[in-house]
């Protein structure tokens, strides 16, 4: 028998977001070899429609943090995961940067600075089976002015896609001050698709326009950060919304980064954030003046032995696919 571990995702106090590490799930392994494409789910006009009117702000204030959903306790294997390939690096840069002071650390607070990145983050509401969930997720530079990045298990989790998928950028207090933008596509890493590998734990989602504008053209985007290097300083945001956090504002940790000697290839930072917090962007070269910086991963797990710590994947040569193949979409 295998020896086992025990994982949370979102960090801080939650126990196991079952996802992760290769969990000993049914998901029907793929192709994922290390050229595959991203992986995604297109959605159907009908289906675009309900969503947007299934969010109210009751629906968003109700919404379980979808860690919760994932299952407690759940157990994943330490067996090798596929290695994250690494190109050269490559900055795509946010919307007017300027310079700032930073303030570190951080392990987990509310966000009072302001800046583009109260407009660009936002949570991200689903349905995941019958069940209403929510994660965080990040509005970025792109060529269609209309891609979000979160995690993996944000879009899919066991084979199935998630339905009903709205972003909420700005959120706060069970309100929309940008509108909610329904997915027409969602997309994930191959790795992700084929065997749920912790290191490839990001999704993205292509949203449709509102009231006949881009999403970038409403809230800013963010830049984009790949093959970039480790121990550096970094910030995370998110939604979290598992006690002691209600998922009603945004908060941040910060701090130097390191890389997980455990399991995975990933970023960590001590951070308290709970479950909802998952697909919250990390920034380095964050500028706490105009809360703009590059993104280079997002929250995805923690282990249970190890609190207040939060581990990202690295955004490698996969990620930067993921992210070309969304801009495009």
């Amino acid at each position: 028998m295998r020896r086992t571990r025990r994982m949370r995702t979102g960090a801080g106090a939650l126990a196991a977001i079952g996802a992760l590490l290769a969990l000993t799930l049914q998901a029907t392994p793929a192709s994922a070899d290390s050229g595959s494409p991203a992986t995604s789910q297109k959605v159907s006009e009908s289906a675009r429609a309900d969503a947007a009117g299934h969010w109210t702000a009751e629906r968003m204030r109700a919404a379980t943090p979808v860690e919760e959903l994932l299952g407690l306790g759940a157990r994943v294997t330490d067996r090798a995961t596929e290695e994250v390939r690494r190109g050269a690096e490559l900055k795509v840069p946010p919307r007017a940067p300027e310079s700032g002071t930073k303030a570190l650390p951080e392990p987990g607070g509310p966000w009072s600075g302001g800046g583009d990145v109260v407009q660009t983050s936002g949570r991200v509401f689903f349905k995941m089976g019958d069940r209403d969930a929510s994660c965080s997720g990040n509005s970025v530079t792109s060529d269609n002015g209309s891609t979000v990045m979160t995690a993996g298990h944000c879009v899919k989790y066991q084979g199935a896609w998630h339905t009903d998928w709205v972003f909420v950028p700005g959120y706060h207090d069970g309100e929309a001050p940008h509108g909610k933008w329904t997915a027409a596509e969602t997309l994930t890493t191959p790795q992700w698709e084929a065997s749920e590998d912790m290191n490839f734990d990001i999704g993205a989602a292509v949203v449709d326009p509102l009231d006949g504008k881009k999403l970038a053209d409403v809230v800013g985007a963010q830049g984009l950060s790949f093959n970039a290097a480790y121990n550096t300083t970094m910030y995370s945001f998110g939604f979290p919304a598992a006690d002691p956090y209600d998922g009603e504002k945004l908060v941040y940790c910060s701090g130097t980064s390191f890389q997980d000697v455990l399991l995975t290839k990933d970023h960590g930072l001590s951070c308290n954030m709970t479950g909802g917090s998952s697909g919250g962007p990390w920034f380095t070269e964050f500028d706490e003046a105009t809360g703009t910086g590059l993104q280079s991963s997002v929250n995805s797990f923690g282990y249970v032995f190890l609190p207040d710590t939060m581990f990202g994947p690295y955004f490698g040569a996969e990620a930067q696919e993921l992210y070309e193949r969304a801009q495009a979409g």
